[in-house]
């Protein structure tokens, strides 16, 4: 049986027929088509589905389709805007903090949604803020330097 949601994403309103079983994270990159929410460990422990909801960093692999009925998304698509991106992409571009890039924009996303709630997070306020997503090539130094970076406006 299916159930009729609707969510913004990036400012765009959608009106979708979703399964109960669905995640958020199927419908962001199923559904709708963004690819960028990366589909990781599915058990909420690496994000890299972190996306934005209401001003939270979630992780869209734990939150039914259901459960985010009535909100506001934010992906990674969503960042930039135009040929310009986001103060926080742009800062890990300048810091070296993108390896892989598997897990870059589930650590953009949660630098996002720390420096919005608190645009003056010291490096505990980073490191907790950061908690949860898991890098196996920087090693994290290059990833704090880049939120604080952001944070400090040192992005050009």
């Amino acid at each position: 049986m299916k159930h009729q949601i609707e969510i913004t994403v990036n400012g765009d309103a959608h009106h979708l027929l979703v399964e109960a079983h669905q995640t958020l994270l199927d419908v962001i990159r199923d559904l709708i088509g963004f690819t960028g929410t990366k589909s990781g460990c599915e058990m909420g422990e690496c994000g890299a589905c972190t996306v934005v909801m209401n001003g939270d960093a979630v992780n869209s692999c734990l939150v039914l389709a259901l459960e985010a009925d009535g909100t506001e998304i934010r992906t990674i698509e969503g960042m930039a805007q135009g040929d310009k991106l986001h103060p926080v992409q742009e800062s890990f571009v300048e810091n070296g903090a993108i390896q892989c890039g598997y897990c870059t924009s589930g650590m953009v996303m949660a630098s996002t949604a720390l420096l919005d709630k608190n645009p003056k997070a010291d490096i505990e306020a980073i490191r907790k803020g950061l908690r949860g997503n898991l890098c196996r090539c920087t090693g994290y130094t290059k990833i704090i330097k880049a939120v604080e970076s952001a944070r400090d406006g040192e992005v050009t």
